[in-house]
């Protein structure tokens, strides 16, 4: 007896799931997904440029804790963070051109440095990732309340809501994702850089723009020597978080549009310029406006700290040059709330992609390098999201708290990179030195010892300069609250150990050799019974039609009187194959039915034995819940059973079809053209088959049991 129903179209997603992400994409058409650079720059660069956001901002804040006469340094560290910005970005170019594959600095470091510091680099690179959605989503939602103040009662519900709308347009791909974040950022770097130039202008025109806060004195701290050097570093440290979402265009190459690497290298380059005109120019008016944001806003002298949020640097500065209220200063603060929470779609982008190249190399689960029904890797999306939103939701969405935890991660991954790229170009070097002299003279072997060379100088500027930084933010935020970092990325490094020896193990296990056994003999088929029921009678009909060399039915008898009444009815149907009776007093059911099978294989030989499961398809998840399931839980314990493979034979219940789609009635003329409703077709197509063997009477209609 067949189960037929409605098929649904081959690959056909569910209705609500192509609402939310679209129409599934071809493999074929992963090519035409790869971004030119004009979408690239806002997919990978959105959180480095957003970040001249709050860097600023970070940087004037840790100063103004030690007073007003503290801002007298801000150029300075504005300038070294510029410096090492410049220097990170044409290093990451040289790592481009000698990694495209999208590793980044995990591949750099994995090649070059071993296993372990690659590992390091990986698990601080996906720490970071799920930081910079915090962080750019804590800030975005900061710009909203500064410019609607009464929203901020339900920062946290608005954070959350933000990042649950960045993963939905992720998880329909990459070119939708690009389209739609193109245009504010765009529009920021567009906004912020007119809003530069008049401020600028105003200033050497004798109208210099003045801050809201600038009437504000602040009580300052009382500092020793050491403590200034120490507040400076501080204030450092956090300016360098500027340079958050650098590696991710290395870690993005392959999502670009061939030449991929000239593609990623350039589109690296104009965004390491934007970002340091922005960070600059910010920098400047904030300086000129007089902006004074404090880390606790009752510091702040004559700011009413209890009843208004304090104003973000960006609003402060763009009412300074427009005006508050105007509509410059609306379209600067849509822009800047917008591409910070856009800064997030990097980490949607880096994260799943490093997540696929670590389940790749068998240091994440396989399941991280699955592309979804849009071409993307939508698993490492949402454990992203999940984990962001967790984190927003313990930090309650405080920039201030949640910045104390960022780039540690993103300068740890910079450092070793770096190491692991001089020891690259040092591997290349050895190897031309070890041509014969005559080759060593050829013009292509000179040109190449140039670049070796060029890069080596390069990544070693870079290695030593981000391992100062990194040595610096260590110091200067670990009491603050980034040891929860650092807790972190070695439990997450060790996790991941874990997950790579488990793979090595499984591979070794079942690798292929000639020493395999292949001596079965014999082949039976067991349809386990509870009741003898439509669902019953389908598994026979599977069974007679696989051919076994022996085929019987085998109930487990729980009590006599149920084995009497199941063996009456049996003969009263004249089923076509022998029931067996196991007798199993202390109502269990796998375990008698492997002692069966050990006992069968004992006297018979080694026979291959299959189980035949009737299992229920229901279209309601309550209805799973009214099911006691037996069917599963004895395969999954017959499985254990050397000898045993399992077939589940789908018996589905009207209600399945609602997996498929709403059940339709009868349209208007269908019954005078002799055409029923779908439900009736559903019910003739179910009884349209019957087993081979002796004709079988229906039952009569009831609830059927469980097997």
């Amino acid at each position: 007896m067949t189960n037929e129903t409605r098929e649904p179209s081959v690959g056909e997603p569910p209705i609500a799931k192509r609402l939310i992400l679209g129409d599934p994409l071809a493999s074929d058409d992963s090519e035409e997904h790869l971004l030119p650079k004009k979408r690239a720059l806002p997919i990978f660069a959105s959180d480095a440029l957003s970040s001249v956001a709050y860097a600023p901002q970070e940087l004037l804040l840790i100063l103004l804790t030690g007073g007003l006469a503290f801002l007298a340094f801000a150029p300075w560290v504005a300038a070294a963070v510029v410096v090492l910005l410049t220097v990170v970005v044409i290093s990451y170019r040289q790592l481009i051109k000698a990694y495209p594959s999208g590793g980044g600095d995990y591949e750099v470091a994995r090649k070059n440095l071993g296993e372990v510091p690659g590992v390091v680099v990986a698990a601080a690179l996906l720490v970071d990732y799920v930081l910079t959605v915090s962080v750019s989503v804590a800030s975005g939602v900061d710009n909203i309340i500064s410019a609607i103040p009464g929203l901020n009662p339900f920062r946290v519900e608005l954070a959350v809501g933000f990042v649950i709308l960045i993963v939905i347009i992720n998880l329909r791909g990459v070119r939708e994702a690009s389209r739609a974040f193109a245009i504010p950022t765009y529009v920021f770097i567009a906004s912020v850089a007119v809003m530069i130039v008049v401020g600028l202008f105003q200033t050497a025109t004798g109208n210099a723009p003045v801050a809201s806060s600038a009437q504000y004195a602040v009580e300052a701290q009382s500092v020793t020597q050491a403590a200034v050097i120490l507040l400076i570093l501080r204030a450092f440290s956090s300016g360098c978080s500027a340079l958050t979402g650098v590696e991710a265009v290395s870690n993005g190459v392959q999502a670009f549009r061939q030449p991929k690497v000239r593609n990623a290298q350039t589109t690296l380059a104009l965004m390491g310029l934007i970002a340091i005109v922005l960070f600059s120019g910010l920098t400047a008016l904030a300086l000129v406006s007089g902006v004074h944001y404090a880390e606790n806003p009752c510091d702040l002298i004559g700011f009413d700290c209890a009843n208004n949020p304090q104003p973000s640097l960006m609003a402060q500065v763009s009412s300074a040059v427009f005006g508050m209220g105007s509509i410059p200063f609306y379209v600067i603060q849509a822009a800047t709330a917008l591409v910070l929470l856009l800064a997030a779609n990097t980490a949607f982008n880096g994260f799943p992609l490093l997540g696929s190249v670590l389940a790749r190399d068998g240091y994440a689960p396989k399941a991280l390098n699955t592309r979804g029904d849009r071409l993307v890797y939508s698993n490492g999306m949402i454990i992203l999201g999940l984990v962001a939103i967790g984190v927003l939701i313990v930090y309650q969405a405080n920039l201030t708290n949640l910045i104390q935890l960022y780039i540690i991660g993103v300068f740890t991954s910079f450092t070793l990179g770096q190491i692991g790229m001089i020891r690259h170009w040092r591997r290349g070097l050895r190897a031309l030195h070890a041509l014969p002299a005559d080759e060593r003279g050829s013009r292509s072997v000179r040109d190449e010892l140039f670049s070796l060379r060029k890069g080596l100088v390069i990544n070693s500027a870079g290695a030593a300069m981000t391992a100062s930084v990194l040595l610096i933010v260590t110091v200067t935020k670990f009491t603050h609250g980034a040891w929860l970092v650092f807790l972190a990325i070695p439990v997450l490094s060790f996790l991941m150990i874990g997950v790579h020896r488990y793979y090595r193990d499984v591979e070794a296990e079942i690798e292929m050799d000639d020493q395999t056994h292949f001596g079965s003999t014999g082949d039976v088929a067991l349809i386990l019974v509870n009741k003898l029921q439509k669902p019953v009678v389908k598994a026979v009909d599977y069974a007679l039609a696989a051919k076994h060399d022996k085929t019987f039915a085998v109930h487990v008898s729980v009590t006599k009187e149920e084995a009497e009444a199941l063996e009456a009815e049996w003969r009263e149907h004249r089923m076509p194959i022998p029931l067996k009776i196991i007798e199993s007093p202390y109502r269990m059911y796998a375990s008698p039915i492997a002692e069966f099978v050990k006992k069968y294989r004992e006297l018979h030989g080694s026979a291959v034995v299959t189980v035949y499961l009737p299992q229920y398809i229901v279209g309601h998840w309550w209805e799973s819940l009214l099911h006691n399931r037996r069917a599963r839980r004895i395969a999954q314990q017959l499985m254990l059973v050397h000898g045993v493979s399992i077939t589940l034979v789908p018996w589905l219940l009207d209600s399945s079809e609602l997996i498929y789609g709403r059940r339709s009635r009868s349209l208007p003329g269908d019954d005078r053209a002799g055409r029923g409703s779908a439900e009736e077709v559903h019910r003739v197509g179910r009884r349209a088959t019957r087993p081979a063997g002796p004709p079988v009477h229906e039952p009569a209609e009831s609830t059927p049991a469980d097997v």
